[in-house]
C-alpha cells in the first residue's frame, strides 16, 4: 500500500503542474511594504529573514478605496442637466461609455476633436449671423422668455416713463434675467401710458423672442398689504364660524340621543308596575276560590 501510494505521488511530482491563467483583469490592487527592512547580507548569501518580524507588512496603496477617476469627454450634442456642444465634461466612466459614447453624444478629448470644436466655437462668436449655432444656456434663456410675462408697476411720480433702462432693470428685478439695453427692442420709447405692451429681447444676436410686458397703476404696498391682512383675518374668522357650528350640531345631536335614551327607560319602568299590578288580581281570585 504505501510503495503505491509513493509511486503514485512521483509520478504526480514529475508531471508538469497546469496554471489556469484568469482571463479577466484584475478589479483592485493592494501595494504593502515591510514594516522592518531586512539588513543587507554578504554577496552571494541570501538575506536573513526574521519569520516574525519580516512578516509584518503595512498598506500603503489599497485602490479599493482609492477615488474614483472621472472620464473628461466633449459633448457633440446638447445634453440636458450637463451642457452643450463642444463643452468639456467630466463625468463617470459608466455615464461616459454607456451613455454618451455609445449614444453618439460625446468623443474623447483628442487634440483633433478639441481643434475642431475650438474652430466650432471661434465661427459660433465671429461668424455670419446666419450660421451661427444657439448654445445650450442661449437655448434655455429663449425658453425661458417665451413663457414669461413682464409687470410693471407705475411709480407715484408725474413723469414717470418706460425706457430701456427702466425695462432692463425691470426684468432683472422681477424675472432675474440680465438683458443689456442693445438686446432690447420697444414698440416705441418712452411708454407713459398704463397698458399692455411687448418688447422684443434679441438672445446671443442670433433669436428674437417678444415678450409680453404690461404698465400697471401705482399700487401702495402697505394699502395691499393691509388688503391681504384684512381678507386673512376674514378667511380665519369664517372657518372659526364655520367650526363652531359643527360642534354646535354634534352637541345638539348627542342631547337629543340622551333624551331619546332616557324616555325609553320611563317607558319600560311605566309598563312593569301595569304588568304587575294586571296579575294581582287574578292571583287573589285564585286564592279565593
Amino acid at each position: 500500500m504505501w510503495s503505491r501510494g509513493r509511486f503514485v505521488l512521483q509520478s504526480l511530482a514529475r508531471q508538469p503542474a497546469a496554471r489556469s491563467f484568469s482571463l479577466t483583469p484584475a478589479q483592485h490592487t493592494v501595494i504593502v511594504e515591510r514594516w522592518w527592512q531586512v539588513p543587507l547580507s554578504k554577496v552571494g548569501s541570501p538575506p536573513r529573514l526574521y519569520p516574525r518580524r519580516h512578516r509584518i507588512y503595512k498598506v500603503v496603496e489599497d485602490t479599493r478605496f482609492a477615488p474614483k477617476e472621472k472620464m473628461e469627454l466633449i459633448l457633440t450634442e446638447n445634453v440636458a442637466k450637463l451642457g452643450g456642444r463642444g463643452e468639456t465634461v467630466f463625468v463617470r466612466k459608466s455615464v461616459g461609455r454607456n451613455k454618451l459614447l455609445a449614444q453618439g453624444l460625446a468623443v474623447y478629448p483628442s487634440p483633433e476633436n478639441k481643434q475642431m470644436f475650438a474652430d466650432e466655437m471661434r465661427l459660433l462668436r465671429e461668424g455670419k449671423p446666419d450660421q451661427r449655432l444657439q448654445t445650450r444656456t442661449g437655448q434655455l434663456t429663449v425658453q425661458l422668455l417665451q413663457r414669461s410675462k413682464l409687470d410693471i408697476n407705475k411709480m407715484p411720480s408725474n413723469d414717470f416713463q418706460l425706457t430701456k433702462e427702466v425695462v432692463c432693470r425691470q426684468f432683472l428685478k422681477k424675472l432675474g434675467i440680465v438683458v443689456p439695453p442693445h438686446a432690447l427692442s420697444l414698440p416705441f420709447e418712452p411708454i407713459k401710458d398704463v397698458g399692455d405692451y411687448w418688447c422684443d429681447v434679441t438672445v446671443n444676436g442670433i433669436d428674437t423672442v417678444r415678450v409680453h410686458m404690461s404698465l400697471l397703476p401705482y399700487e401702495d404696498q402697505s394699502a395691499t398689504y393691509q388688503k391681504q391682512l384684512k381678507a386673512q383675518q376674514k378667511l380665519q374668522a369664517a372657518e372659526r364660524d364655520s367650526q363652531a357650528a359643527v360642534e354646535e350640531d354634534t352637541a345638539l345631536k348627542a342631547v337629543s340621543v340622551a333624551d331619546e335614551a332616557e324616555d325609553g327607560k320611563d317607558s319600560l319602568t311605566t309598563a312593569a308596575p301595569t304588568q304587575q299590578g294586571a296579575t294581582l288580581p287574578a292571583s287573589n281570585n285564585s286564592d279565593q276560590k
